[in-house]
């Protein structure tokens, strides 16, 4: 098969706004997908009880601090893809798939086993108490054995995407999503045969949903089509590129960690002030996930466009992508916030009908969403940094974002306590808001984390890529132009867009 029939987006030539469409809205789609089923378990969950929903809304923020782990191992995966897809080394390219899956098996096993061992300190410490505090349990131990599968996945849909192929990803995170939407009424309330296993059976329906994505993946991979190739003698691993996904791909682990850290953090407060905050908390997060699932794609998409053609030697082509990308998500998003502010009760109401927790969600949505469009942009840029491999500037926009602008003025604004400066005498202290402190420091931290992301963007400095500049072709002839490319059979080519 021709290198030539595989099924991608080339972002290096032609109009920016219609190819940056065609690889963004499969990705929208399914991470919109992705929200929908994790909504689904929200909305059956909810049909349990105030303690399951709370239950679920805690483990969000930890299952995804080890979820983040993947992300970061597969950031890499999509810079150095899509780079070698722009400089025209396909070869190179299928040998990172292969590694990235040895990796992320490796990793997701680690710590699936390590957050089995730790559950029930993990829970304890985020202020899981009581009924939730099992509801919780039942949830998370099913969680964790899905780990290799979410992890394997998310290498999966990163190489195909880093290679410009994004339509494959969505389509197969559909019927995955149908899968889980379908079984989890079965499972959480026990319809028909099955017993009723309350959140534990959500996680059930999510375990089904995404062994049958890993595996359809997996297979998609080694048939070759679609953008890249899982080749089983690349499948040795390889010192080199292990190391080259591990400096490019560690700092968008710890951003990871970071951002989960940070969400855990505030779950913990949110938590201190009962079961209706903590509900409305889990329900509003949930549809602001909905943001996250449409900027964070476009941000996605971002990267393979900036990985393309910082591998083609145009930045400025590179930076024109983001500007673009930006722009109309924030477009995107405030129209969607304009509906919700507009509707605030009802889109709390389509998960639980406790009247305590929809006047929390309610004052939630008023506080927070005029400013996701603000927290858009700053994950649009932010992809365009993970695409040029400078993984260092969109950790530390992150760190800045949660631990600086975030986690501190929450304490601040959220609770009542006093400390006494040193040398000085001055007594400073909280300013006891209550949950909405909580709700204006996630206000505070989008914007103020928006207005660093756009100076940082100006700079210019990201728009070095990761890929030596100098490469040679291991027979020692120098890289081939973009406009070229090799075919299985040694032959050259013209690249199709």
């Amino acid at each position: 098969m021709a290198e030539t029939d595989r099924k991608r987006v080339d972002m290096t030539t032609g109009a920016i706004p219609p190819k940056l469409l065609h690889l963004a809205w499969p990705l929208v789609l399914g991470n919109l997908l992705q929200t929908f089923y994790n909504l689904a378990d929200m909305f059956w969950v909810g049909r349990v009880s105030s303690e399951a929903v709370a239950a679920v809304s805690l483990m969000f923020p930890l299952s995804w601090m080890f979820v983040s782990t993947a992300m970061g191992i597969t950031a890499a995966t999509i810079a150095l893809v899509s780079q070698y897809v722009g400089s025209g080394d396909d070869r190179m390219a299928d040998r990172v798939v292969a590694q990235t899956v040895l990796l992320t098996l490796a990793v997701s096993t680690v710590l699936a086993a390590v957050g089995l061992a730790f559950r029930r300190p993990l829970l304890t410490l985020i202020g899981a108490r009581d009924q939730v505090f099992v509801e919780a349990l039942a949830y998370i131990e099913v969680i964790f054995l899905a780990l290799p599968l979410t992890f394997l996945f998310f290498a999966f849909r990163s190489s195909l995407q880093g290679a410009g192929d994004t339509k494959t990803a969505m389509w197969l995170v559909f019927v995955s999503a149908g899968i889980n939407v379908v079984l989890d009424p079965f499972f959480i309330l026990g319809w028909g045969p099955f017993p009723e296993m309350g959140t534990r059976g959500a996680a059930v329906a999510t375990f089904v949903a995404r062994a049958f994505a890993t595996v359809a993946g997996i297979y998609i991979l080694l048939d070759g089509r679609f953008g890249v190739r899982l080749r089983l003698e690349d499948l040795a691993p390889d010192v080199a590129i292990l190391r080259r996904l591990v400096d490019v791909g560690y700092p968008s682990t710890i951003d990871g960690w970071a951002r989960s850290f940070a969400s855990v953090a505030m779950a913990g407060f949110v938590a201190r002030f009962g079961a209706a905050p903590t509900a409305a908390y889990g329900i509003g997060v949930r549809l602001m996930s909905v943001t996250w699932a449409v900027s964070g794609a476009v941000g996605n998409a971002t990267a393979t466009g900036v990985g393309q053609n910082l591998g083609a030697k145009t930045p400025d082509r590179a930076a024109a992508v983001t500007r673009t990308a930006t722009a109309g998500t924030m477009v995107l998003i405030g129209a969607v916030v304009v509906v919700l502010l507009a509707f605030p009760a009802q889109a709390i109401r389509i998960f639980v009908d406790d009247p305590d927790v929809i006047a929390e969600g309610v004052v939630f949505l008023r506080i927070m969403a005029p400013f996701w469009a603000l927290f858009a942009g700053v994950m649009v840029i932010q992809g365009a940094f993970r695409g040029a491999g400078n993984t260092k500037e969109a950790m530390v926009l992150s760190f800045l974002s949660r631990w600086i602008f975030r986690v501190p003025v929450a304490l601040v604004l959220a609770f009542a306590w006093t400390v006494t400066v040193p040398i000085i005498g001055l007594e400073v202290g909280g300013l006891d808001w209550g949950i909405e402190g909580i709700w204006w420091a996630y206000a505070f931290g989008m914007a103020a984390s928006f207005l660093v992301a756009v100076g940082w963007f100006r700079l210019g400095t990201w728009t070095e890529g990761v890929i030596d500049e100098d490469r040679e072709s291991k027979d020692g002839s120098p890289p081939r132009p973009r406009d070229e490319q090799a075919t299985d059979d040694g032959d050259v080519e013209p690249i199709d867009d």
